[in-house]
């Protein structure tokens, strides 16, 4: 069993939505379709496969429901985390049931309840972590950090709530009983000058060693993404134009 992880698969299925992504080079030219073949070509039923948000371009969960549709019947088990531009991503209850179902069990008590069973293979972390044997992978979107030009006031709000929803995610990792966490992001982890942020610091204090994230767009943009290690963490840029719509495999 491998686990891959690919960021900012962009689909746009659903009729009506076209947004085509090869303003930002060639590689973005039929981008659903090399992604289908690298990842036939790669994954096998038996993996695991990371998302690091922007899945789709639908506006509500109507039109991503296309695009999680395919992205349901590639081989392995998805485990997406939101980005930016996921502007479908709904409470946890709802993205749950959307392949899952709910069903009354016996709470013990002699009392029946609902409790949703959600489909193993596809799994939206919101908040919280996914459990993988010895492994927790962990994340949250992120957001531009500290010391970006133009970083004011209402980045700042956005990006302390990010870090406690990381710190949460994290918290549930570490509670499980893993010996390895992973990190995920949407947003690069630092700013253009690669500075520590709150993001890194939160990832050297749970003792992560890998962090992967998206979100960077062109050759100049791939520029700004911390790539190698810092302070014993080692950051991977996972967005599909730097992969060239290669999963990577990362364990």
């Amino acid at each position: 069993m491998a686990l891959f992880a690919i960021g900012d698969t962009h689909l746009s299925f659903a009729p009506g939505i076209d947004k085509p992504m090869d303003v930002f080079g060639e590689e973005w030219v039929n981008h659903w379709q090399k992604l289908y073949n690298n990842w036939i070509e790669e994954v096998k039923e038996e993996d695991h496969v990371i998302v690091a948000g922007d899945l789709s371009w639908g506006l509500d969960i109507s039109e991503a429901k296309y695009d999680l549709d395919w992205l349901r019947d590639l081989p392995g088990t998805k485990i997406f985390f939101k980005g930016n531009h996921d502007l479908w991503w709904t409470s946890h209850r709802v993205l749950d049931l959307l392949y899952g179902e709910e069903i009354e069990v016996d709470n013990g008590n002699g009392h029946m309840v609902k409790k949703i069973i959600s489909n193993p293979r596809m799994n939206f972390i919101h908040n919280g972590a996914y459990i993988l044997g010895d492994l927790a992978i962990c994340g949250t979107r992120g957001w531009i950090c500290p010391g970006t030009e133009g970083f004011d006031e209402h980045d700042l709000k956005i990006y302390k709530r990010e870090l406690l929803r990381l710190r949460a995610s994290l918290e549930e990792g570490r509670k499980s009983g893993a010996k390895e966490i992973i990190g995920v992001l949407h947003y690069p982890p630092t700013n253009d000058k690669h500075q520590v942020s709150g993001f890194t610091e939160l990832m050297e204090e749970f003792g992560v060693k890998t962090v992967v994230y998206g979100h960077l767009h062109g050759k100049e943009k791939f520029k700004r993404g911390l790539k190698g290690v810092l302070n014993g963490v080692e950051y991977k840029l996972v967005s599909l134009d730097f992969l060239d719509a290669r999963p990577l495999r990362i364990r």
